[in-house]
């Protein structure tokens, strides 16, 4: 329960249009690119990671950890390919055009590996230990990895539970901020940018803790936003700011947010919206 009310929460964090540096659409700044800026590409591609990821798991039917799993490292190649390849004259969506490239290269790399596979049979891995013992590297190698995969579930769902009990110690449940929850992209993304205003201020941040409340006058005076969207928005800016300051590495993971790039972009569009 607390897994569905914390996604809720994040509400479409991992959107298939992130917030970049650049007010451009894809389309226009997969154009710069092909004419040779260089660091827009390496930006766009960062940008873009969550998508690729979420592109890939959906083809993959499962979830797909962009730090271990091989399909990510494929389907990000083939999203740098689609940047070549993109054509604006065809009249399609570059991200359309995008997720096709990526599940032709998975397919491809199914296919492949499906051969591998059925050429090179498990038992020709097998070795014998010291002991005269069968051992099979490869299905030691799975395991392991099933391990991690599961010992990384395990550590996320203890985060939750964790952020849980500190929100109670300020009277707010994972429910309260469900219902909270900006609707707007723009205007969740700038309280997460406050979030980590409050969270990078030692003082404010004594105060938050030994007060159990959020200090408005005080931060009123380092964000961009009125009061009354601070009262209003109180509890979701307090659970942000646990999250950043607290041992949470797989829930920052999961927000995943340049805040300085976000605020401009969410405040560009009219900041103070609810």
């Amino acid at each position: 329960m607390l897994l569905v009310l914390f996604k809720k929460f994040l509400g479409k964090r991992q959107s298939d249009h992130p917030v970049t540096t650049d007010s451009q659409t894809p389309e226009q700044q997969v154009i710069r690119i092909q004419e040779g800026d260089t660091r827009l590409r390496n930006q766009f591609i960062t940008d873009y990671q969550p998508y690729v990821a979420k592109v890939t798991s959906r083809f993959c039917k499962r979830y797909i950890d962009p730090a271990r799993d091989d399909e990510f490292s494929v389907a990000l190649g083939a999203f740098n390919e689609a940047i070549n390849q993109f054509s604006p004259q065809a009249g399609r969506s570059f991200l359309g055009f995008a997720e096709q490239v990526i599940r032709r290269r998975l397919i491809d790399y199914v296919r492949k590996e499906q051969r591998h596979q059925q050429q090179i049979p498990y038992s020709s891995f097998e070795v014998e230990d010291e002991e005269d013992n069968v051992i099979n590297p490869v299905e030691i190698h799975q395991a392991v990895e099933q391990y991690e995969k599961q010992k990384g579930m395990e550590e996320r769902r203890g985060e939750i539970i964790d952020l849980n009990r500190c929100l109670s110690d300020f009277g707010i449940s994972f429910s309260d901020l469900a219902d909270a929850s900006p609707k707007h992209t723009d205007s969740r993304l700038t309280l997460f940018h406050i979030g980590k205003v409050l969270s990078g201020d030692p003082a404010l941040m004594r105060i938050m803790l030994s007060k159990r409340m959020l200090p408005i006058k005080e931060l009123q005076g380092k964000v961009e936003v009125s009061r009354k969207t601070l009262e209003r928005n109180r509890k979701f800016i307090i659970a942000t700011a646990l999250i950043f300051i607290g041992p949470y590495p797989y829930l920052r993971d999961y927000l995943h947010i340049d805040e300085a790039r976000s605020y401009a972009a969410a405040t560009s569009e009219g900041g103070d919206n609810e």
